[in-house]
């Protein structure tokens, strides 16, 4: 799946984008996906929920693949 960063903003923080990709239901959720260590990002576990996400970045999460451009 793809996802775009709005043009005015640089990146996204994880689990804001976890929730507008419809992954997680609401923030709780999200942050859980975090802290069990379900969410690689450019292939390497992320722990930090407030993770910066910018373009060009992958998310693997729950057998699905986040692309931000």
């Amino acid at each position: 799946m793809i996802f775009k960063i709005r043009q005015d903003e640089e990146f996204i923080p994880l689990i804001q984008l976890l929730k507008a990709t419809n992954i997680a239901e609401n923030g709780s959720i999200a942050q859980e996906l975090v802290n069990d260590g379900m969410v690689k990002r450019n292939g390497q576990v992320e722990y930090r929920k407030r993770a910066k996400i910018r373009r060009e970045e992958k998310i693997e999460v729950l057998s699905q693949t986040i692309i931000v451009e």
